[in-house]
């Protein structure tokens, strides 16, 4: 049996896998989408959200893809170590197709979390824009108090470590289901 056609625009991923980004596509395709959210979406910054902290952060992304190959960077966020034990999140982004989908965010919180904690993190903290604050709080996370970050209003804030469990190997992440699409894909057979 061959699948001679199919409507790849109807097809559906299932899952998303949330991981440390450990090649150069990976990190091309992060890169990408915090261009396309912090750069051209919100106008934060004028040709680059790239700063001081890339060069020594860990990048962590959620891919999709077919048949357990990734083929794109759907969210994506950045930890470094700030100081020993305390390490820092940002660049926080999903892309817009999949900001309604339910417990992305949160899956990328919590692999930042937890693979701090992995490298000997006793303190994680984030600037968090402040329509994202309520989702951080009820992830456990204090509010330590505003500030302006590239002019930008955020939530200092900081996360309860003991809501996140050590993940020893975040190259190797989680998978993330996805609601299903109720669409069928037309699919002709020859047999």
């Amino acid at each position: 049996m061959f699948i001679t056609e199919m409507n790849v625009e109807e097809f559906a991923h299932s899952e998303c896998h949330i991981k440390l980004a450990v090649d150069d596509w990976a990190l091309r395709e992060a890169q990408k989408l915090r261009n396309d959210v912090f750069v051209v979406e919100q106008g934060i910054f004028q040709t680059s959200d790239h700063d001081v902290f890339d060069s020594s952060a860990y990048t962590l992304v959620a891919t999709i893809g077919l048949l357990g190959i990734p083929d794109a960077v759907v969210g994506t966020v950045r930890i470094h170590e700030q100081a020993p034990g305390v390490w820092v999140g940002s660049r926080l982004a999903v892309d817009q197709a999949y900001r309604s989908v339910k417990g992305l965010g949160k899956a990328l919180i919590a692999i930042a979390v937890s693979s701090a904690r992995a490298q000997g993190c006793t303190a994680f903290y984030a600037n968090v824009q402040l329509p994202n604050v309520g989702l951080f709080q009820r992830l456990g996370w204090q509010a330590l108090g505003e500030a302006s970050v590239h002019g930008v209003q955020h939530m200092f804030m900081q996360a309860n470590l003991d809501m996140y469990p050590v993940e020893h190997d975040p190259g190797r992440g989680f998978i993330h289901l996805l609601k299903q699409s109720s669409s069928k894909v037309p699919i002709e057979r020859r047999v």
